[in-house]
């Protein structure tokens, strides 16, 4: 699998203590293996080949398919620790034991609930496009301007990705217009799409997040490993102060925005992002 990529990487699946995962693994080298945990209601066939293929040249990449997506069975939880708990259990049937992780979205409150139960297992993160426990408008999908992108019949699924993903400009719609070819490119084994099932449980995930016992970003502080925050300036889906809030409150964070960009500045800079991202995982520490 080292010169595979993920438009033409095959989906494995694994039986763990909890649920059959799909995943796929492929490139290889000397860096830890990178795990990778998707955005709300996204599958194996979200995850941008310009971003997995390039780092996989450094490392093995995982991408994986948690409990009721795609076709990994089980249900969706209702909480970051449920998820978490899936995360954990595929690791561990994978006989992982130290790995890097890039969470995107709801894959990055995922990735801090995993770091939290287990801190061993976890050296870096890419914490992208995502918040920390307590933070504020977290995929709040009903504000009217995304309503008008989710709710639009005769707008294709890929042309709602990129309405939200990208921001309004011409430039930026010109990325996602790329962005989403580049999805197109896998032609064969693919992932069944989200039903509304798991968008409801994710949704009611978010919300709990956004609650908090005790001292507000208290759990931060516990997260000690370093972490690499990025996101647009103009996310719309989970706004940029919440990485502001990651950066201020994680002991050991470095926080990059991407102008001009929204929830998806990851795959509208994909060449930028890539070349960060493999500086800070090669990199000792931060530097």
């Amino acid at each position: 699998m080292a010169n595979a990529s993920n438009t033409t990487a095959p989906t494995q699946f694994i039986q763990t203590k909890l649920e059959k995962y799909a995943y796929r693994r492929f490139g290889k080298g000397q860096g830890l293996p990178l795990l990778c945990l998707q955005h709300f209601t996204g599958t194996l066939d979200n995850w941008d080949p310009a971003v997995t293929d390039p780092l996989a040249l450094g490392r093995e990449v995982i991408l994986f398919e948690s409990a009721g997506l795609g076709r990994s069975t089980g249900q969706v939880p209702e909480n970051m620790a449920g998820m978490a708990a899936h995360a954990l259990a595929f690791v561990d049937a994978l006989g992982l034991k130290r790995l890097d992780i890039l969470g995107y979205s709801l894959g990055g409150m995922v990735a801090q609930q995993v770091a939290l139960e287990r801190p061993s297992l976890v050296h870096k993160m890419l914490l992208v496009a995502t918040a920390p426990e307590g933070g504020e408008d977290i995929m709040h999908m009903d504000k009217p301007e995304l309503r008008k992108i989710t709710e639009d019949p005769n707008m294709p699924g890929l042309e709602k990705l990129v309405k939200l993903f990208f921001a309004p400009s011409e430039s930026s719609q010109a990325a996602g217009e790329a962005f989403a070819a580049r999805l197109a490119e896998r032609k064969q084994d693919g992932e069944p799409l989200a039903g509304q099932n798991v968008a409801i449980a994710q949704i009611t995930a978010f919300r709990a997040w956004e609650q908090y016992s005790g001292e507000r970003f208290a759990k931060l502080g516990k997260i000690t490993q370093p972490c690499l925050v990025v996101n647009g300036v103009f996310d719309n889906m989970i706004p940029v102060r919440n990485s502001y809030m990651l950066s201020e409150h994680l002991p050991n964070a470095m926080l990059l925005t991407y102008p001009d960009a929204g929830h998806g500045s990851l795959f509208q800079f994909h060449k930028s992002f890539v070349r960060q991202a493999s500086l800070f995982l090669d990199s000792e520490g931060i530097s």
